[in-house]
């Protein structure tokens, strides 16, 4: 007689249900979301969010001005910020300090989750329509 060897398993096929639950990692359970982690934001990137919060407020940089520049302190939830623009002369620049201002706490809390108790906006140049013509020789 021949010695019979023991069928071998043969793989089913997947079954059409749902899959098994995945079984909950330990020591997560009972934890809050809140108290699994956290999230930490380089103050660079809060910086370049401030920066380009900045560019979105202005209505354009002037001819031959730079971006806005934007450097950030954080200190836990806090950023406060500081914003260096360049502005076309003759404009209301209080008016495009506040909607600068405003779009950039906005922002910042927006995107970074931070609160934003203050935003200096320090305008570096004034770039003046009439000094431009000059240069081009159209002011008489």
């Amino acid at each position: 007689m021949a010695a019979e060897t023991p069928a071998s398993p043969v793989p089913s096929a997947p079954s059409a249900g749902p899959p098994a639950p995945v079984p909950p990692r330990a020591g997560g359970e009972g934890i809050r979301p809140a108290e699994r982690g956290a999230i930490t934001i380089a103050d660079r990137v809060v910086a370049k969010i401030a920066a380009q919060a900045a560019r979105e407020a202005l209505t354009h940089v002037p001819e031959g001005g730079s971006a806005p520049h934007a450097t950030v302190a954080v200190h836990h939830d806090h950023a406060r910020v500081r914003i260096s623009l360049e502005l076309d002369y003759p404009c209301d620049i209080g008016g495009q300090c506040r909607d600068v201002r405003r779009h950039v706490a906005e922002r910042v809390e927006a995107l970074a989750g931070m609160a934003v108790p203050e935003v200096a906006v320090q305008v570096e140049r004034l770039h003046s329509v009439h000094t431009r013509r000059a240069a081009q020789g159209r002011l008489r």
